[in-house]
């Protein structure tokens, strides 16, 4: 008896949508849908990122203070033209292609390593694509406006934190995360356990 074309099934239930025949399916192994769920993550940082900075383009007058919790939180928008905590940025303008072309890069490295993590490692998972919305969310600034639009203040008495946005808490929470990660011992399995 003849055995049934696989792959003409293969195909069929691709393009009927079957995400398992996606999965298993030849020529088409790097598909993961966990890593696709995350970077829907990281378009949710980057779009309320562009959301949030284009109401403060709008909404806020440059270099003013409103108060939102008086001796505690200022929206002031301000520019950074360099990296984080305004670093570089009286350096000519050489910097901001770099920067942005340094962004991507590691967007680019993460995004590769979200694909290959394993499907429940959702420890590294969420990091890697706050990591990667934060992060292109800056980069959109640099190459758009030559400069990233920062507009939360935070401040105690006479010290000011520096002005920051959703993409640099993003970029803060996930990186923090990611080292948590690299410091917490791995999981022994119960076989291991002594």
């Amino acid at each position: 008896m003849r055995q049934p074309d696989r792959s003409k099934r293969t195909g069929d239930a691709l393009r009927a949508g079957d995400v398992h025949a996606r999965q298993g399916a030849p020529g088409v192994e790097g598909i993961r849908t966990s890593a696709i769920a995350w970077l829907l993550l990281s378009l949710a940082v980057l779009l309320l990122d562009q959301a949030t900075k284009w109401w403060a383009m709008t909404a806020i007058p440059d270099d003013v203070a409103i108060a939102v919790v008086e001796g505690w939180w200022n929206w002031r928008r301000s520019y950074n033209p360099g990296a984080a905590f305004g670093l570089l940025g009286g350096a000519g303008g050489w910097q901001r292609p770099v920067l942005a072309a340094l962004a991507l890069g590691v967007s680019a490295y993460l995004v590769y390593s979200l694909y290959r993590l394993p499907r429940r490692a959702w420890r590294l998972a969420v990091p890697y694509a706050l990591v990667i919305g934060g992060a292109l969310g800056n980069a959109a600034d640099r190459l758009s406006r030559g400069q990233v639009v920062d507009f939360i203040q935070w401040y105690w008495r006479d010290f000011f934190w520096p002005t920051f946005n959703v993409a640099d808490m993003a970029i803060v929470i996930g990186a923090v995360a990611i080292a948590a990660n690299g410091l917490m011992p791995p999981k022994l399995s119960q076989g291991q356990a002594s």
